[in-house]
Protein backbone atom coordinates (compact mmCIF):
# COMPACT_ATOMS: atom_id res chain seq x y z
CA UNK A 1 0.00 0.00 0.00
CA UNK A 2 1.52 3.19 -1.17
CA UNK A 3 1.53 6.80 0.56
CA UNK A 4 -0.95 7.65 -2.19
CA UNK A 5 -3.37 4.95 -1.50
CA UNK A 6 -3.48 5.48 2.51
CA UNK A 7 -3.82 9.38 1.86
CA UNK A 8 -6.50 8.74 -0.22
CA UNK A 9 -8.52 6.02 2.21
CA UNK A 10 -7.59 8.69 5.06
CA UNK A 11 -9.44 11.35 2.79
CA UNK A 12 -12.61 9.14 2.48
CA UNK A 13 -12.72 8.47 6.19
CA UNK A 14 -12.40 12.15 7.08
CA UNK A 15 -15.44 12.89 4.18
CA UNK A 16 -17.65 9.97 5.88
CA UNK A 17 -16.80 11.34 9.31
CA UNK A 18 -17.94 14.72 7.96
CA UNK A 19 -20.89 13.66 6.48
CA UNK A 20 -21.84 11.78 10.02
CA UNK A 21 -21.07 14.75 11.85
CA UNK A 22 -22.95 17.56 9.91
CA UNK A 23 -25.88 15.16 9.66
CA UNK A 24 -25.40 15.15 13.68
CA UNK A 25 -24.84 18.70 13.61
CA UNK A 26 -27.55 19.91 11.63
CA UNK A 27 -30.31 17.33 12.12
CA UNK A 28 -29.53 16.41 15.90
CA UNK A 29 -28.07 18.94 17.55
CA UNK A 30 -29.13 22.43 16.05
CA UNK A 31 -32.71 21.33 16.61
CA UNK A 32 -31.98 20.76 20.40
CA UNK A 33 -30.18 23.93 20.68
CA UNK A 34 -32.94 26.03 18.81
CA UNK A 35 -35.26 24.06 20.97
CA UNK A 36 -33.70 25.20 24.19
CA UNK A 37 -33.44 29.12 23.15
CA UNK A 38 -37.21 29.01 22.33
CA UNK A 39 -37.85 27.29 25.24
CA UNK A 40 -35.88 29.87 27.47
CA UNK A 41 -37.28 33.07 25.32
CA UNK A 42 -41.14 31.82 26.15
CA UNK A 43 -40.13 31.74 29.78
CA UNK A 44 -38.89 34.83 30.12
CA UNK A 45 -41.85 36.44 28.46
CA UNK A 46 -44.19 34.48 30.51
CA UNK A 47 -42.76 36.01 33.80
CA UNK A 48 -42.24 39.26 32.38
CA UNK A 49 -45.53 38.83 31.60
CA UNK A 50 -46.84 37.43 34.96
CA UNK A 51 -44.66 40.24 36.60
CA UNK A 52 -46.06 43.13 34.35
CA UNK A 53 -50.13 42.34 35.25
CA UNK A 54 -48.93 41.65 38.60
CA UNK A 55 -47.56 45.33 38.53
CA UNK A 56 -50.60 46.90 36.94
CA UNK A 57 -53.28 44.95 39.43
CA UNK A 58 -51.18 46.86 42.51
CA UNK A 59 -51.37 49.95 40.38
CA UNK A 60 -54.72 49.66 40.68
CA UNK A 61 -55.56 48.39 43.39
CA UNK A 62 -53.59 51.78 44.72
CA UNK A 63 -55.40 53.94 41.89
CA UNK A 64 -58.39 52.57 43.67
CA UNK A 65 -57.87 52.90 47.52
CA UNK A 66 -56.61 56.65 46.82
CA UNK A 67 -60.25 57.02 44.79
CA UNK A 68 -62.34 55.82 48.14
CA UNK A 69 -59.49 58.07 50.50
CA UNK A 70 -60.68 61.29 48.57
CA UNK A 71 -64.25 60.48 48.02
CA UNK A 72 -64.47 59.47 51.73
CA UNK A 73 -66.28 61.88 53.66
CA UNK A 74 -66.24 64.76 51.42
CA UNK A 75 -68.93 67.30 50.13
CA UNK A 76 -69.66 68.11 46.75
CA UNK A 77 -70.76 71.74 46.62
CA UNK A 78 -71.31 73.79 43.39
CA UNK A 79 -74.01 74.49 40.80
CA UNK A 80 -76.11 72.74 37.98
CA UNK A 81 -77.65 74.52 35.05
CA UNK A 82 -80.67 73.43 32.91
CA UNK A 83 -80.47 73.46 29.24
CA UNK A 84 -82.55 75.68 27.12
CA UNK A 85 -84.42 76.73 30.32
CA UNK A 86 -83.69 80.82 31.01
CA UNK A 87 -83.03 80.00 34.46
CA UNK A 88 -79.62 80.74 36.52
CA UNK A 89 -77.69 78.49 37.77
CA UNK A 90 -78.90 76.44 41.25
CA UNK A 91 -77.10 75.64 43.73
CA UNK A 92 -76.77 71.29 44.44
CA UNK A 93 -74.99 69.39 47.22
CA UNK A 94 -73.76 66.32 47.63
CA UNK A 95 -72.38 64.84 51.11
CA UNK A 96 -70.94 61.29 50.57
CA UNK A 97 -70.30 59.39 53.61
CA UNK A 98 -68.32 56.64 52.11
CA UNK A 99 -67.47 54.73 48.98
CA UNK A 100 -66.58 51.34 48.48
CA UNK A 101 -65.49 49.61 45.48
CA UNK A 102 -67.97 46.50 44.35
CA UNK A 103 -66.72 43.55 42.64
CA UNK A 104 -64.50 43.33 39.63
CA UNK A 105 -66.29 45.62 37.04
CA UNK A 106 -66.38 49.40 36.96
CA UNK A 107 -69.08 49.44 39.98
CA UNK A 108 -68.85 51.67 43.56
CA UNK A 109 -71.66 52.17 46.21
CA UNK A 110 -71.78 55.63 47.07
CA UNK A 111 -73.39 56.16 49.95
CA UNK A 112 -74.17 60.01 49.99
CA UNK A 113 -76.79 62.70 50.70
CA UNK A 114 -77.98 64.10 47.86
CA UNK A 115 -79.34 67.99 47.92
CA UNK A 116 -80.95 69.51 45.38
CA UNK A 117 -84.10 71.60 44.65
CA UNK A 118 -86.52 70.43 47.79
CA UNK A 119 -84.78 66.85 48.07
CA UNK A 120 -82.66 65.67 50.35
CA UNK A 121 -81.99 61.84 51.27
CA UNK A 122 -79.29 59.56 52.14
CA UNK A 123 -79.19 56.76 50.13
CA UNK A 124 -76.64 53.97 49.17
CA UNK A 125 -76.02 54.14 44.98
CA UNK A 126 -74.59 52.00 42.88
CA UNK A 127 -72.52 53.82 40.58
CA UNK A 128 -70.10 52.89 37.60
CA UNK A 129 -66.59 54.90 37.73
CA UNK A 130 -64.44 54.56 34.48
CA UNK A 131 -60.92 55.86 34.45
CA UNK A 132 -59.56 58.27 31.79
CA UNK A 133 -55.62 57.64 32.81
CA UNK A 134 -55.67 58.51 36.21
CA UNK A 135 -58.87 60.90 36.06
CA UNK A 136 -62.28 58.89 37.63
CA UNK A 137 -65.52 59.58 35.82
CA UNK A 138 -68.28 58.82 37.56
CA UNK A 139 -71.09 57.44 34.62
CA UNK A 140 -74.54 56.26 34.80
CA UNK A 141 -77.34 56.22 32.19
CA UNK A 142 -80.56 55.93 33.32
CA UNK A 143 -80.17 54.96 36.87
CA UNK A 144 -83.21 54.95 39.22
CA UNK A 145 -82.57 56.76 42.40
CA UNK A 146 -85.47 55.89 44.68
CA UNK A 147 -87.32 59.14 45.72
CA UNK A 148 -85.53 60.90 43.17
CA UNK A 149 -86.20 59.88 39.64
CA UNK A 150 -84.62 58.20 36.85
CA UNK A 151 -81.09 60.24 36.34
CA UNK A 152 -77.99 59.86 33.41
CA UNK A 153 -74.67 61.71 33.82
CA UNK A 154 -71.13 62.05 33.26
CA UNK A 155 -69.17 63.29 36.34
CA UNK A 156 -65.51 63.94 35.88
CA UNK A 157 -63.33 63.93 39.09
CA UNK A 158 -60.22 66.17 38.85
CA UNK A 159 -58.84 67.23 42.31
CA UNK A 160 -60.96 69.32 44.23
CA UNK A 161 -63.03 70.13 41.54
CA UNK A 162 -66.17 67.93 39.28
CA UNK A 163 -67.89 68.92 36.08
CA UNK A 164 -70.02 67.18 33.91
CA UNK A 165 -73.72 66.80 32.42
CA UNK A 166 -76.44 65.22 34.21
CA UNK A 167 -80.21 64.53 32.41
CA UNK A 168 -83.54 63.45 34.56
CA UNK A 169 -86.03 62.69 31.99
CA UNK A 170 -86.13 65.41 29.06
CA UNK A 171 -84.39 67.79 31.20
CA UNK A 172 -80.42 68.02 31.71
CA UNK A 173 -77.80 70.74 31.61
CA UNK A 174 -74.17 70.84 33.34
CA UNK A 175 -72.74 71.00 36.59
CA UNK A 176 -70.12 72.01 38.07
CA UNK A 177 -68.21 72.92 41.61
CA UNK A 178 -65.58 72.08 44.03
CA UNK A 179 -65.22 69.37 46.24
CA UNK A 180 -64.18 69.07 50.25
CA UNK A 181 -63.29 67.45 52.87
CA UNK A 182 -66.43 67.58 55.43
CA UNK A 183 -65.47 68.52 59.24
CA UNK A 184 -66.26 66.27 61.37
CA UNK A 185 -69.14 68.25 62.77
CA UNK A 186 -70.63 68.11 59.23
CA UNK A 187 -70.61 64.74 58.91
CA UNK A 188 -73.34 64.59 61.67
Amino acid sequence: MSIQNLLQKMHHVTKARMRVYSFYLFHVRLPVFLMIKFISVLLISFSLLSFSSFGKKAVEQDKFASFRDKMEGVRFSGFFTMTGKDVPPMEETYEIQSVQKFGEEDLWIFTARVKYGKKDVVLPMPLPVKWVGDVPVITMKDLNIPGLGTFSAHVVIDGGKYAGTWAHGKVGGHLYGTIEKMKKEDKE
